[in-house]
Protein backbone atom coordinates (compact mmCIF):
# COMPACT_ATOMS: atom_id res chain seq x y z
CA UNK A 1 0.00 0.00 0.00
CA UNK A 2 1.41 3.82 -0.83
CA UNK A 3 2.14 5.58 2.09
CA UNK A 4 0.52 9.06 1.82
CA UNK A 5 1.15 12.15 3.44
CA UNK A 6 -1.28 12.93 6.31
CA UNK A 7 -1.67 16.70 7.13
CA UNK A 8 -2.23 17.59 10.96
CA UNK A 9 -3.22 21.75 12.05
CA UNK A 10 -0.06 22.93 14.89
CA UNK A 11 -3.34 23.47 16.82
CA UNK A 12 -5.19 19.94 16.14
CA UNK A 13 -1.53 18.02 16.87
CA UNK A 14 -1.15 19.86 20.36
CA UNK A 15 -4.61 18.71 21.29
CA UNK A 16 -4.00 15.40 20.22
CA UNK A 17 -0.60 14.99 21.80
CA UNK A 18 -1.84 16.16 25.18
CA UNK A 19 -5.04 13.73 24.55
CA UNK A 20 -2.47 10.84 24.19
CA UNK A 21 -0.43 11.72 26.96
CA UNK A 22 -2.99 11.77 29.42
CA UNK A 23 -4.92 8.81 28.09
CA UNK A 24 -1.83 6.74 28.04
CA UNK A 25 -1.54 7.34 31.54
CA UNK A 26 -4.90 6.63 32.61
CA UNK A 27 -6.17 4.12 29.81
CA UNK A 28 -5.23 0.65 29.38
CA UNK A 29 -7.91 0.06 27.37
CA UNK A 30 -7.15 2.28 24.57
CA UNK A 31 -3.98 1.37 24.05
CA UNK A 32 -3.49 0.25 21.12
CA UNK A 33 -5.50 2.88 19.35
CA UNK A 34 -3.14 5.11 20.92
CA UNK A 35 0.02 3.83 19.48
CA UNK A 36 -1.65 3.81 16.11
CA UNK A 37 -2.95 7.56 16.93
CA UNK A 38 0.86 8.63 17.46
CA UNK A 39 2.10 6.97 14.41
CA UNK A 40 -0.48 8.08 12.06
CA UNK A 41 1.09 12.02 14.43
CA UNK A 42 4.38 10.89 13.78
CA UNK A 43 3.93 11.08 10.17
CA UNK A 44 1.81 14.03 9.97
CA UNK A 45 2.67 17.27 7.90
CA UNK A 46 2.16 19.93 10.17
CA UNK A 47 0.85 22.95 8.90
CA UNK A 48 -1.15 25.82 10.27
CA UNK A 49 -4.88 26.30 9.86
CA UNK A 50 -4.41 29.10 6.90
CA UNK A 51 -2.78 26.04 5.18
CA UNK A 52 -4.87 22.82 5.80
CA UNK A 53 -6.13 22.09 2.81
CA UNK A 54 -10.20 21.96 2.75
CA UNK A 55 -10.36 18.31 1.77
CA UNK A 56 -8.38 17.18 4.36
CA UNK A 57 -9.85 15.65 8.07
CA UNK A 58 -9.30 17.75 10.89
CA UNK A 59 -10.77 17.33 14.29
CA UNK A 60 -14.59 18.60 14.08
CA UNK A 61 -14.25 17.93 10.18
CA UNK A 62 -18.15 15.95 9.47
CA UNK A 63 -17.09 13.39 6.19
CA UNK A 64 -19.25 10.77 4.90
CA UNK A 65 -17.64 7.28 4.32
CA UNK A 66 -18.01 4.54 2.17
CA UNK A 67 -17.47 0.96 3.34
CA UNK A 68 -15.96 -0.28 0.38
CA UNK A 69 -16.66 -4.02 1.41
CA UNK A 70 -20.69 -3.29 2.15
CA UNK A 71 -21.71 -0.39 -0.24
CA UNK A 72 -23.12 1.27 2.60
CA UNK A 73 -22.35 5.08 3.42
CA UNK A 74 -22.23 7.09 6.49
CA UNK A 75 -21.56 10.33 8.09
CA UNK A 76 -19.82 10.90 10.89
CA UNK A 77 -18.32 14.08 12.82
CA UNK A 78 -14.37 13.26 14.22
CA UNK A 79 -14.11 14.77 17.88
CA UNK A 80 -12.16 14.11 21.23
CA UNK A 81 -13.32 11.23 23.21
CA UNK A 82 -15.66 13.79 25.59
CA UNK A 83 -17.68 14.71 22.78
CA UNK A 84 -18.16 11.43 21.15
CA UNK A 85 -21.59 10.09 20.62
CA UNK A 86 -22.02 7.39 18.43
CA UNK A 87 -26.23 7.73 18.06
CA UNK A 88 -25.51 11.47 17.01
CA UNK A 89 -22.38 10.15 14.51
CA UNK A 90 -19.66 11.76 16.21
CA UNK A 91 -16.83 9.65 16.69
CA UNK A 92 -13.87 9.42 19.07
CA UNK A 93 -9.88 10.45 17.33
CA UNK A 94 -9.27 7.19 19.58
CA UNK A 95 -12.15 4.89 18.10
CA UNK A 96 -10.22 2.91 15.05
CA UNK A 97 -12.48 4.21 12.17
CA UNK A 98 -11.23 7.75 13.98
CA UNK A 99 -7.75 7.15 14.29
CA UNK A 100 -7.84 6.16 10.51
CA UNK A 101 -9.35 8.95 9.18
CA UNK A 102 -7.40 12.10 10.89
CA UNK A 103 -5.01 13.75 8.44
CA UNK A 104 -6.54 12.27 5.29
CA UNK A 105 -7.83 13.85 2.10
CA UNK A 106 -11.52 13.19 0.33
CA UNK A 107 -10.98 10.46 -2.47
CA UNK A 108 -8.21 8.40 -0.35
CA UNK A 109 -8.87 4.57 0.39
CA UNK A 110 -7.99 3.90 4.09
CA UNK A 111 -7.38 0.47 4.93
CA UNK A 112 -6.94 -0.63 8.86
CA UNK A 113 -6.74 -3.86 10.40
CA UNK A 114 -9.85 -5.07 13.08
CA UNK A 115 -9.85 -7.97 14.71
CA UNK A 116 -11.96 -9.70 11.84
CA UNK A 117 -9.43 -8.63 9.49
CA UNK A 118 -9.30 -5.47 6.89
CA UNK A 119 -11.77 -2.78 6.60
CA UNK A 120 -11.81 -1.01 4.02
CA UNK A 121 -13.11 2.75 3.21
CA UNK A 122 -13.02 5.29 0.44
CA UNK A 123 -13.39 9.07 2.53
CA UNK A 124 -16.19 10.19 -0.24
CA UNK A 125 -16.41 13.73 1.30
CA UNK A 126 -15.71 16.41 3.16
CA UNK A 127 -18.77 17.69 4.56
CA UNK A 128 -17.68 20.08 6.97
CA UNK A 129 -13.87 21.52 8.14
CA UNK A 130 -13.66 24.06 10.55
CA UNK A 131 -10.57 25.53 9.59
CA UNK A 132 -12.08 25.51 5.77
CA UNK A 133 -15.35 27.61 7.19
CA UNK A 134 -13.59 30.16 9.25
CA UNK A 135 -14.40 27.95 12.49
CA UNK A 136 -10.62 26.85 13.55
CA UNK A 137 -9.90 26.99 17.59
Amino acid sequence: MKERTIFVTEEDMQRLNDLVESAERISSRDLQHLRMLKEELAQAEIVTSDEIPADVVTMNSRVRLKDLDSGRESIYALVFPRDADVAQGRISVLAPIGTAIIGYRAGDVIVWSVPAGERRFKLEEILYQPEAAGHAA
